[in-house]
């Protein structure tokens, strides 16, 4: 049988991996991952990821030498240069097919377009496969037949059109004869312009993906919707680095709830159902990056929200990158963000909505310090997210919901204690004055004032979007 090249990139699994499933059922495998760190960093993600995605390459190459499949390292500078660096190994080795799997940005799906197109002129075939999500894009559409815009209908039409197929696990391939092929060395991952966060927060790699899951399952997935919007409480999965790097699958999350929650998706269990509509929330926004590629553009989903007259404020935007507004919940977030790459996802709504209403600064500025810290950065859920909370995407919050960065405090943080934790400084007062400390005594706690009253804050950002009401 002749030999098949795999191209792995955001899919760094044996388990459950539609492309290397398929690849490995029609003769021995050869892998590649093809390092285009210019490329990333020109798309925004920094070192906490870039460290996070080598080290799952690391681990990827181990489980592929159990099953005598080598992995090939490439660097190139940009996606340009993927389809003839992929040619050349097709031919030094005689492959007449590569198997990949979907990307869905802009960016990656003309790269894969590309691809493809050279194969094909170079005789030889290129396939790609659905894997990450469980609709490809296009499959689910509305009455009129348009993409859709709005979550709660898609959300209705995926519960409705799933069918036990989407959700089978592909076969992980048996251990095939040896090939004479060496894989290359891997390249240290933490060659980066900048300091990553501690690895041992974010351990790489399939089997500490299925780790979290089985322990989210047992011991916080059934108080998911009691407690994911707790900050001081691990109460979220805390998978989203493991799913934007194909680490885990979707069809495995889907097929733990359904062990667990009686077969079902959308009934049963309060909290796994609510887990559940997460998973789809992520498949819903690589469907609007398809339907809609203006959001791949830098461009509000909302048209009219294009004209909105941001601010021009660099002091602020400083204070709000640096956890020094004033506002403690909004600050111990951004601390959090900063020391572990990572922010709690009711954080991440209230911070978001703080720069864009607030502040009434540019939510792209937001979205891309986002991604540049992130480790879990990926960049459909975060365009998705910060166009929600700036009012200018898919199902935006109503320009007049503006969150009160202290009740949001005092109602997911009612003692303080995330706040205490991330803001040493706070931890000296009484639970109930680390929400909005006093004045008086700001001076001495070290920690700043208010950068911007709330009251007038919100009334700003009302004007603001009245004035494009009146337009």
């Amino acid at each position: 049988m002749a030999l098949q090249l795999i191209w792995l990139r955001s899919d760094l699994r044996i388990h459950d991996n539609s492309a290397l499933a398929t690849a490995a059922e029609n003769g021995p495998v050869l892998a590649v991952f093809l390092r285009s760190l210019a490329q990333w960093r020109a798309h925004g993600h920094g070192a906490n990821k870039l460290d996070f995605w080598m080290r799952g390459v690391a681990a990827l190459k181990d489980a592929l030498e159990g099953l005598n499949i080598p992995l090939l390292q490439r660097d190139i500078d940009s996606f340009d240069q993927a389809p003839a660096a992929l040619l050349a190994i097709a031919r030094e080795q005689g492959i007449e097919h590569l198997h990949f799997n979907h990307e869905y940005p802009l960016n990656e799906s003309r790269r894969d377009r590309a691809v493809v197109a050279a194969f094909a002129q170079d005789s030889r075939r290129a396939t790609g496969h659905h894997d990450s999500i469980a609709f490809a894009p296009g499959s689910l559409r509305t009455g009129k037949g348009d993409y859709y815009g709005v979550f709660t209908p898609f959300a209705k039409a995926w519960h409705k059109q799933l069918q036990p197929e989407q959700l089978a696990l592909r076969d992980t391939p048996s251990p095939q004869q040896r090939l004479s092929i060496v894989s290359d060395a891997m390249p240290e991952p933490s060659a980066h312009e900048e300091p990553a966060v501690d690895a041992r927060q974010w351990p790489a790699g399939e089997d500490a993906a299925a780790d979290r899951l089985e322990r989210f399952l047992h011991f916080r997935g059934r108080h998911y919707h009691q407690q994911r919007d707790v900050p001081a409480i691990r109460g979220t999965s805390e998978l989203s680095p493991y799913l934007a790097l194909g680490m885990i699958s979707y069809r495995q999350c889907l097929q733990a709830v359904l062990a667990h929650n009686d077969g079902s998706l959308a009934e049963g269990d309060a909290g796994l159902t609510t887990w559940v509509n997460e998973l789809i929330w992520r498949e819903f926004y690589q469907h609007v990056a398809v339907g809609f590629p203006k959001v791949c553009r830098r461009q509000p989903f909302q048209d009219h929200t294009q004209a909105l007259a941001w601010r021009e404020d660099e002091e602020s935007f400083a204070a709000w990158c640096e956890g020094r507004t004033g506002y403690p919940l909004v600050d111990a977030a951004m601390h959090q963000l900063v020391k572990t790459g990572w922010m709690h996802n009711r954080l991440r709504m209230v911070s978001a909505m703080f720069l864009s209403k607030h502040l009434l600064i540019d939510w792209r500025r937001g979205e891309a310090f986002f991604l540049r810290h992130l480790v879990d950065g990926e960049f459909c859920a975060n365009n998705g997210g910060w166009q929600w909370a700036a009012s200018t995407g898919t199902d935006a919050a109503p320009y007049f919901r503006i969150f009160n960065p202290t009740t949001q405090s005092t109602r997911f943080d009612p003692q303080g204690e995330f706040l205490a934790r991330w803001i040493p400084e706070l931890a000296q007062l009484p639970a109930k004055a680390r929400h909005a400390p006093p004045r008086d005594l700001l001076n001495r706690l070290d920690y700043p004032a208010p950068i911007v009253e709330h009251k007038f804050a919100r009334q700003r950002a009302l004007d603001a979007f009245k004035a494009l009401n009146s337009n």
